[in-house]
């Protein structure tokens, strides 16, 4: 129970701290990013580059990064959230209006977070290059998630460990089926 009551205080000080930055340029540059992958346009369009611009490779890259993605989506919008029904941070630590947008959905764990990992670490290894500049925006994401209020550090933290074991398995289930298969 210890562990438990040092993570919610971390999460308490982390999310006013977050929520509190109040430089214009980067909470525009934030907002860009959450809109773009809002509903997973950012990674559907990343594939969609990939399959026009990488031939096998970028195809392979585009495939696996949708496929943990959709992984990635059904374990916390369909478990994680439907089991764990944890309130959004309060509105009281949240002193921008950002905090008015959020979902009314249970805030375990972070979808955003989830799927903009799963999407670039699935990537990676077919197109090394390709999931470092994934990288870049899926990050962004996790950060925005926290700043705007929509998440505790812990519901981004735990999203990204679920994006991170879903490009795991999409990329290692061929081996496993085969192994079963024979």
């Amino acid at each position: 129970m210890r562990l438990l009551a040092t993570v919610r205080e971390m999460d308490r000080r982390l999310t006013k701290r977050m929520a509190s930055w109040r430089e214009p340029g980067l909470h525009r540059t934030l907002s860009v990013v959450e809109e773009s992958a809002e509903a997973t346009k950012l990674w559907c369009g990343a594939a969609a580059v990939m399959v026009w611009a990488g031939g096998w490779r970028g195809r392979k890259a585009a495939v696996a990064g949708l496929a943990a993605l959709t992984l990635a989506q059904l374990v916390c919008n369909g478990v994680c959230k439907q089991v764990i029904d944890r309130p959004r941070p309060p509105e009281e630590w949240i002193p921008h209006d950002e905090v008015e947008d959020r979902p009314d959905s249970s805030s375990f764990a972070s979808g955003h977070t989830a799927a903009a990992l799963a999407f670039s670490a699935a990537v990676a290894p077919s197109w090394p290059s390709a999931g470092a500049v994934c990288a870049v925006p899926a990050a962004l994401v996790a950060v925005e998630r926290v700043q705007s209020g929509a998440h505790y550090p812990s519901d981004v933290a735990a999203g990204a460990a679920i994006g991170l074991v879903s490009a795991w398995l999409v990329r290692q289930l061929p081996r496993l089926v085969l192994r079963v298969w024979r």
